[in-house]
């Protein structure tokens, strides 16, 4: 399973297509995450209880599956926000989904690597990443922050959370969820009340 993959909708699938395909997808999910994406293809069609040859017909290429993954673990994080948001305090909710954030780009080992990925199977990935994750996590922090959500934008809260988690491996996630945690609760401190930044010439 080699080569490209590309993002346009599929068509829809019977019913027993789809069980196959989403077993295999679930199943993929857990074997990326333990052994990472260039794990033998009987692990995944062990662990979802097919035959391997259902493997190939449903994702071809290796790309096609590391996709189908990556779309599905963004998706589940997406449906998180609005979960959280109707569970939780606005800023709680919003710590929480961006755990969840962290969770997806530094312990699926594999999938990361495939969003940063010169790779022409995974040009797109990048873009729907962004353009799936940014909106609700611009959604929470609107609500946590009120007024003050002008001063940062989602896209600016996005881009550094993946600066912070750039050098990160799940063997220091600890680490990395402690600088992120950092960064959250200076969210909590109001403008008005946070110390001047003199200037050096001043």
């Amino acid at each position: 399973m080699d080569d490209e993959a590309h993002l346009e909708p599929a068509a829809p699938l019977r019913a027993d297509a789809r069980r196959n395909h989403d077993a295999l997808v679930a199943a993929a999910a857990e074997v990326f995450a333990d052994l990472g994406v260039d794990v033998p293809t009987k692990a995944i069609a062990d662990k979802a209880g097919v035959g391997v040859g259902t493997v190939y017909r449903r994702f071809p290429k290796r790309s096609d599956l590391v996709v189908a993954v990556f779309r599905h673990e963004v998706e589940r994080c997406a449906a998180a926000a609005q979960d959280l948001a109707a569970r939780y305090p606005p800023f709680e909710a919003l710590a929480r989904w961006i755990d969840c954030f962290l969770d997806l780009v530094v312990t699926k080992r594999g999938l990361a690597a495939a969003l940063q990925s010169e790779a022409p199977a995974y040009a797109d990935l990048r873009g729907f990443f962004e353009d799936r994750l940014v909106p609700p996590l611009q959604g929470l922090m609107a609500a946590a922050l009120g007024e003050r959500s002008a001063d940062i934008s989602g896209q600016e809260m996005w881009r550094a959370i993946a600066l912070l988690c750039a050098p990160a491996t799940s063997d220091d996630f600890a680490r990395t969820r402690r600088m992120v945690a950092l960064l959250i609760n200076g969210l909590r401190v109001d403008g008005a009340d946070s110390p001047r930044t003199e200037s050096i010439d001043s």
